[in-house]
């Protein structure tokens, strides 16, 4: 059975918690402890109703304050498939929440107020979408029940959203009439939406092709650990762990280390404990190599012809998610995947203007949850491939060298 990540996004008070929530419950997938626990807090609502945005709102701000500030996760299947759920919250100050709830997600349902329509966050989160490569976008135009389930005020939401999609070169969007509230369209089928005729949210869940997704010609193996036991029993023992981010590696294959450029041969490969001919992405692997080369964690494996580039310094779209700003000149580490170096915001040469994508004269310095185009110069080399052509090799972080704190999520162009 295989696994779809998936978010939540939209702008404050779209409902993205109820619209989890209702999914959860719906589905019978609430266990009956948590049923009862929610049935008790929801006593103080004036219609009776079950509070279902409390399933995911667990902080205590979130409950006092009705809003998401961090993001929450979820676990829930059905005989299909298994679903990890990212609540991100709507709120412009937790936008670098959504950004990391949304860093490997298959799938995104941006939530659209049906009052309201197509939004500054609705435009934001979209960008992030497209800025992450995300393959899946549903739309799902929200609180239909306030809108008398109005047909044209849906058509008009639709053809507004397919200007931004266009825009920002989205290719596979789903629109679905919903209200997370009262059901419609989340599980079943609504009688209350007669004129639309397309699945159901779980059903598109259930049914999204995501084979695709991951890219099994280019292979990408970041060592995480180095195994030697150097005991009598292993005493040559020399194995590499990590997860295949992606491609195949195969027994006997040639790989390239990088950043030395060296290479070798594979001579086993064990997952699970089990000696295997064969791995693909996204399988956790200790790969032999026939050669005694140095290699260390951060060093990257490559199979496949298509090699990336090894360089210390490269452009970046990024997204500054710190209180502090970010000026030309600052010191971070620079992580990707799991090679940590350290390194320098050289230049800002544009930032993007959210609403309307245009680039705006380079700023002296960016403020939280600006995406501005800057350049970044490493100590040492730096294996990546341009994050439109391989997501999983060029996304890295900026990290506070004090703090250790993530402070920009950086799309390597």
């Amino acid at each position: 059975m295989d696994l779809l990540r998936f978010i939540t996004a939209g702008s404050v008070d779209d409902g993205k918690s109820t619209l989890i929530g209702r999914l959860l419950y719906d589905s019978k997938s609430i266990l009956a402890d948590q049923l009862e626990a929610l049935e008790k807090q929801s006593k103080n609502r004036e219609d009776g109703e079950i509070d279902l945005a409390l399933l995911t709102d667990g902080l205590r701000a979130e409950r006092e304050q009705g809003i998401t500030i961090d993001v929450a996760y979820k676990y829930f299947s059905t005989p299909k498939r298994k679903f990890i759920i990212a609540d991100a919250p709507g709120h412009i100050q937790y936008t670098r929440n959504m950004v990391t709830g949304a860093s490997n997600a298959n799938l995104i349902i941006i939530l659209v107020d049906a009052r309201n329509g197509v939004v500054e966050q609705t435009r934001r989160h979209s960008i992030i979408a497209s800025l992450l490569n995300i393959p899946h976008v549903v739309v799902a135009i929200n609180k239909m029940d306030l809108v008398d389930y109005s047909q044209d005020r849906y058509n008009n939401i639709v053809i507004d959203y397919a200007e931004v999609a266009r825009t920002l070169g989205l290719k596979d969007v789903t629109y679905l009439p919903i209200s997370a509230l009262k059901g419609d369209n989340i599980v079943e089928r609504s009688t209350a939406i007669s004129w639309y005729d397309g699945p159901a949210l779980l059903d598109v869940l259930e049914n999204i092709e995501i084979d695709h997704d991951i890219d099994l010609r280019r292979g990408r193996l970041s060592v995480q650990y180095v195994i030697r036991p150097q005991t009598e029993e292993l005493h040559d023992y020399r194995g590499y762990a990590g997860k295949i981010a992606s491609g195949t590696y195969k027994k006997g294959e040639t790989v390239t280390v990088l950043p030395s450029g060296q290479t070798s041969r594979i001579r086993s490969i064990e997952v699970g404990g089990a000696a295997v001919q064969e791995a693909f992405a996204p399988q956790s692997v200790i790969l032999q190599l026939e050669d005694d080369i140095d290699i260390s964690r951060g060093d990257l494996l490559v199979s496949g012809e298509e090699l990336p580039r090894v360089e210390q310094e490269f452009d970046v779209l990024l997204c500054w998610m710190d209180s502090k700003t970010l000026a030309p000149g600052n010191k971070y580490l620079v992580q990707l995947g799991s090679r940590t170096v350290r390194g320098m915001v050289k230049e800002i040469e544009y930032k993007l203007d959210v609403n309307t994508l245009e680039k705006l004269p380079a700023p002296e310095q960016a403020g939280l949850n600006d995406i501005v185009k800057a350049t970044i110069r490493t100590a040492s080399p730096l294996p990546f491939d341009r994050y439109a052509d391989l997501p999983v090799g060029g996304g890295a972080i900026l990290i506070d060298e004090t703090s250790y704190v993530t402070v920009g999520a950086c799309m390597v162009q």
